[in-house]
């Protein structure tokens, strides 16, 4: 299988008569995923003589052979063991994993790789049914997927894509038609995390009921003119009569849907010449019951949590059946509030999975301070950008079914939320697993779901890892590295989204107080590339989620071998280990390395609660060790490590000696995280993400709340106090990046505005920007020089009107713009501003007054920043677990002038991590470190 492209991420709604996937494209484009040619695939299964699984419409098709080998709806057998068919008993899961399976191909046929996955599940599943569907998606080889509520996915698509208002606080209605069921939910926005705070439904009404019951009503007619015909329509005895009775059992469902367009549909009965024609009026007569019941039950489940019809914020129908006219209008007259209804209802459960993988790229913001969340894969990187939210897999058990929640606050359309990162590589938006680290200043749009991830410009990724330490990145075991390359996505910053969708990223900041490069502000005189060493993990074959991150002169590395995790220090300078590795006997299925000049910090999660680590740089003992729970997030800060407990509602921090520091409550409607960064974090390396990874931490001691109360709050990261507050003016979905002591927050629903905050004093934001063109869309930004804020902005899919502007602060005015097509990260360099993209690739260098630098061998490579003078450049495929061959270009950042390094072969890239001077990357078996740098 084709190694995973950056930023490619598909969600799957496995239905119980259909499924549908929608791939989202790394520009952000979405488009519905043909399976066998079509955009929604039956949901059956039938199994052959020979013991092999058939989906879709083949399984439809072979059912006419023999019904007893078929099964229509597996999804209704969830609790079942296993289900006979024909002469053979099946497991229920495989005949889930046979559909999961069935998708994989057509995704693999449609982008070449399996991309990150997000699977949704009926709210008021339990942790056994959640268990069984992601056991499901293991056996059909999907790496570790995120799971999401259908209602929530549902929620996300109102108010991501559709663009409706859901205030914080207040509820959807997802009325959720189907082929097999009907399900109803009712979603609170718990500032930007959706909680399903009521649910319900009818598991025997959905499409197939009002099938049967018009076929019933048509029956009659059929009998009263040839009861011979009705008769061997209704019990099929030859292989003609069940193929006619499929035949017709199509034509009316197709007449169905017809009538919800026109007044009037034909339906042919076989056998006879004559065809009946059905009006619209027959069919609400018929099917006036069963809408009556299922509106009934809506109403009830509204009622139940508390609410009224015109107490909502929308009703949102959803699922095929929804289409029925008489649904629309019974829903309307009933709950006196309008329901919206697409063309295709199929769709939006599946693409609003996506929002909470968050957008194609997570968004690791440029903050100081570092940010790892545990969910696990899936996840959207944050940074600057926003992450996805949902439920990790792997969040399995036995029990009633907790209320589902999208984990972001205020999140944003990245596919979700503020943004979140995913393992191996870092998707967009969230990640999915509960470890992930956000540096100061990363613009998160909702908690982050991934250990050690970062995203641009928002929120560093999310538990499918967080944002990524420095430029170094994992590999193996979907887990993403700290720093692979960006994704494109809605609210993003580079995300990296390597290695089958793993999410693990870490926006690594270097947290703590740190000595800066004697050249870090400087061009670094390069040189051909010189291998200096290589330090042994051993057999190649049995490696797994290799990461690493480098700091100055130090670096570390991690791998894993069965199922302990090893760890390891390397004195760049003298070229030696720094202590022998140490051993961490945890099976977890990803893991993360983050290196701060405070400490080492470790992450390993999996299907179970997972694990951080601080170790001592000085001898690798472990100082503190705790557990993630699915979305905490972890904040490396100069005195301590903070860590945002998402399920305990509440910010704990953990001295670098392992002392607990202090513990802050959420606000009572919920709170997300910041922290900052400052310019001389843009004079050092940053990560594949650009992230920086060398962060001055000494001067940040602060961290910001973006709380429910619509307040923004400033907190002493030493102390765990208030230091001020302001009123939060930013909207659902607004990205938030904080640099300088300035927060700076984007967002708009008819325009984006970028209003900025002093944090030095209680003053009212000013606002720097406004564009009036309600289809742009903000992309990406970055602090900039001298006083600016660089933006990455466009309306178009393709990203082909990519446009860079720089905003002067305190003129607040466009000082000017350059168009940069197929960009969608920001890299400062000096004075000069980088806007690269891994999928294109694309670059494009913009000096201090908007005009293009590079050369053009270096405008279809990916870049990034090794010194505020100089930039690196790689040509190839970059995995976090497959190697190939790389090319590497140093580039002055003040002119475009390039000198040839040479190449990295049979490289891991994703797993690279660099100084001023080194890098360091994974090559069969070892770490090999090569000078790029004249000594």
């Amino acid at each position: 299988m084709t190694e995973p492209q950056q930023g490619f991420a598909i969600g799957v709604d496995l239905g119980t008569s259909n499924t549908v996937a929608v791939v989202r494209w790394p520009d952000g484009r979405t488009r519905p995923l043909l399976v066998d040619g079509a955009p929604i695939m039956p949901s059956g299964v039938f199994v052959d003589e020979h013991g092999r699984l058939h989906v879709g419409r083949d399984a439809a098709r072979l059912a006419g052979l023999d019904p007893s080998r078929f099964e229509p709806n597996p999804k209704r057998r969830i609790d079942e063991p296993t289900v006979l068919l024909g002469d053979r008993e099946i497991a229920t899961v495989d005949l889930l994993a046979a559909i999961l399976a069935a998708v994989a191909r057509a995704a693999v046929e449609a982008v070449g790789f399996l991309p990150t996955a997000v699977l949704t599940y009926p709210a008021a599943w339990g942790t056994h049914r959640r268990d069984v569907l992601a056991t499901a998606a293991r056996r059909a080889g999907w790496p570790p997927v995120m799971l999401v509520p259908e209602p929530v996915a549902a929620a996300r698509y109102f108010a991501d894509v559709l663009r409706r208002p859901v205030p914080v606080g207040s509820a959807l209605a997802v009325f959720d038609f189907g082929g097999g069921t009907l399900d109803i939910a009712v979603v609170r926005n718990d500032n930007g995390r959706f909680t399903v705070i009521g649910s319900g439904g009818v598991e025997d009404l959905g499409g197939l009921d009002i099938d049967a019951a018009l076929v019933e009503h048509l029956g009659q007619l059929i009998s009263s003119i040839n009861p011979a015909i009705w008769d061997a329509l209704r019990n099929p005895a030859t292989t003609t009569q069940r193929r006619d009775r499929r035949l017709f059992w199509d034509d009316v469902r197709g007449a169905k849907e017809m009538l919800s367009r026109t007044t009037v549909a034909p339906i042919t009965v076989p056998g006879s010449d004559q065809a009946i024609h059905l009006t619209r009026e027959e069919l609400d007569r018929v099917i006036g019951p069963l809408v009556h019941r299922a509106v009934w039950e809506t109403g009830s489940v509204i009622a139940s949590a508390g609410l009224r019809g015109d107490q909502l914020a929308g009703l949102f129908l959803v699922g095929g059946s929804s289409r029925l006219p008489l649904a629309s209008r019974q829903l309307h007259a009933e709950l006196g509030i309008p329901p919206t209804v697409l063309e295709q209802p199929e769709l939006p459960v599946a693409e609003g999975a996506l929002a909470e993988l968050a957008p194609p790229a997570p968004t690791a913001g440029f903050g100081g301070a570092e940010m790892t969340s545990a969910t696990g894969y899936g996840a959207a990187p944050t940074g600057f950008h926003g992450a996805p939210t949902g439920s990790p897999a792997g969040s399995f058990g036995n029990g009633p079914a907790a209320a589902p929640v999208s984990p972001g606050f205020g999140a944003a359309p990245t596919s979700g939320g503020f943004g979140a990162p995913t393992s191996g590589g870092a998707p967009s938006g969230y990640p999915m697993s509960a470890s992930q680290v956000i540096p100061p200043g990363q613009y998160n749009g909702a908690p982050p779901t991934a250990p050690f991830q970062a995203a641009p410009g928002s929120v560093p990724p999310g538990p499918g890892p967080g944002p990524g330490p420095g430029p170094g990145s994992g590999s193996g075991s979907g887990a993403p590295g700290f720093g692979g390359p960006p994704a494109r996505g809605r609210s993003r910053r580079g995300l990296l989204i390597a290695g089958i969708a793993a999410v693990v990223v870490l926006a690594l900041v270097a947290g703590g107080y740190f000595w800066f490069f004697r050249d870090r502000s400087t061009t670094v005189d390069f040189a051909t590339l010189k291998a200096e060493k290589a330090f042994e993990m051993g057999d190649p074959t049995k490696l797994d989620a290799i990461h690493s991150a480098t700091v100055n002169d130090r670096a570390v590395i991690g791998w894993k071998v069965d199922k302990q995790y090893f760890v390891q220090a390397i004195d760049l300078g003298g070229m030696k280990v720094s202590w022998p590795k140490i051993t961490i006997d945890r099976d977890y299925s990803k893991w993360s390395v983050a290196a701060y000049q405070t400490g080492i910090v470790v992450t390993g999660t999996g299907s179970e609660l997972g694990s951080v680590f601080i170790l001592d740089w000085k001898n690798g003992k472990t100082v503190w060790q705790g557990t993630f729970d699915t979305y905490d997030v972890l904040y490396a800060l100069g005195p301590v490590l903070a860590i945002h407990r998402y399920e305990g509602k509440k910010t704990e921090a953990i001295t670098w000696t392992g002392k607990n520091a202090w513990t802050r409550p959420d606000n009572a409607k919920g709170s997300v995280i910041y922290g900052q960064s400052n310019s001389a974090d843009l004079r050092g390396p940053g990560s594949y993400n650009g992230v920086a990874t060398n962060r001055d931490m000494q001067a940040r001691d602060d961290l910001i709340s973006i709380d429910g109360d619509d307040k923004i709050r400033l907190i002493n990261a030493t102390k765990g106090e208030e230091i001020r507050s302001w009123n939060n003016v930013g909207e659902y979905g607004a990205k938030y990046l904080a640099h300088d002591d300035k927060l700076f927050v984007a967002g708009g629903s008819t325009k984006y505005t970028v209003n900025a905050y002093n944090l030095g004093s209680t003053g009212e934001p000013s606002q720097i920007y406004s564009f009036a063109n309600d289809k742009v869309r903000l992309i990406d930004w970055s602090p900039c020089a001298d006083g600016r804020l660089c933006l990455i902005d466009g309306s178009s899919s393709d990203g082909k009107d990519n446009t860079v502007r720089a905003i002067s602060i305190a003129d607040k005015k466009a000082v000017w713009n350059t168009p940069a097509p197929g960009s969608t990260v920001l890299v400062p360099a000096g004075r000069q501003v980088l806007a690269t993209d891994w999928d294109t690739p694309a670059s494009v260098l913009l000096s201090y007054d908007g005009k293009q630098l590079l050369k053009n061998d270096d405008k279809g490579s990916y870049g990034v920043r090794v010194t505020a003078g100089s930039l690196m450049f790689f040509t190839g495929t970059q995995s976090a677990t497959s190697a190939y061959n790389l090319t590497l270009v140093g580039v002055s950042s003040s002119s475009g002038e390039r000198i040839a390094l040479g190449p990295l072969t049979k490289t891991i890239g994703l797993t690279c991590s660099w100084n001023s001077s080194v890098i360091l990357c994974a090559s069969e078996g070892k770490f090999q470190v090569w000078r790029f740098a004249a000594s």
